[in-house]
């Protein structure tokens, strides 16, 4: 992989993430809608994605750190489609008993480990199963999860190309190759 497919792929991805969270930030400072937990959950797994693909574009990585920039950007996106995943269940099971609500954020944050908060954010909550706003009839954790989605669909092409390239070629430069008797 050469150095500026690298950074041009990572700044590619670094400006769509840079581009959706600064749509989830439009949507609650000038729309007016109130995110849930499952939501700012979705919004900190962008958020470290974009982060990591700026830092790839900047560092400009040579075939090893492609692999550890790809791995990082797969678990951010993996982590970030089993959040929107979960969201958009508890959306389409209207009939499910769901719990009360969830209290605020700061204050659970307070009060509890993180791992509680994210194991009690998991669980039903009437804030993240309401739909409040729809594009072209998708509420917006499945954008979310399309767009997680897709960008696991490129992570796993780029690591397995990574591979691919590496069986083919040692890291050290030198040819797989046997040499020759007239070389």
């Amino acid at each position: 992989m050469s150095l500026a497919c690298s950074r041009s792929l990572f700044f590619t991805l670094f400006v769509a993430c840079a581009l959706v969270l600064g749509v989830s930030y439009y949507l609650e400072y000038a729309v007016g809608l109130k995110p849930c937990g499952l939501c700012l959950l979705q919004r900190l797994c962008l958020a470290l994605l974009t982060g990591v693909c700026l830092t790839a574009s900047v560092h400009g990585p040579g075939r090893l750190g492609s692999f550890l920039y790809w791995v990082l950007c797969l678990a951010c996106s993996l982590a970030g489609t089993v959040t929107a995943w979960r969201q958009v269940l508890l959306q389409s099971d209207p009939t499910h008993q769901l719990s009360t609500c969830v209290p605020d954020l700061t204050e659970l944050f307070a009060s509890a480990p993180w791992t509680c908060v994210v194991q009690l954010l998991f669980k039903d909550s009437v804030d993240c199963s309401q739909i409040a706003w729809t594009l072209f009839d998708l509420s917006i954790p499945e954008w979310s999860l399309l767009f997680f989605v897709a960008l696991m669909i490129l992570g796993v092409f780029q690591l397995l190309r990574l591979v691919r390239i590496s069986l083919q070629r040692p890291l050290g430069g030198d040819s797989s190759h046997r040499p020759l008797v007239g070389d």
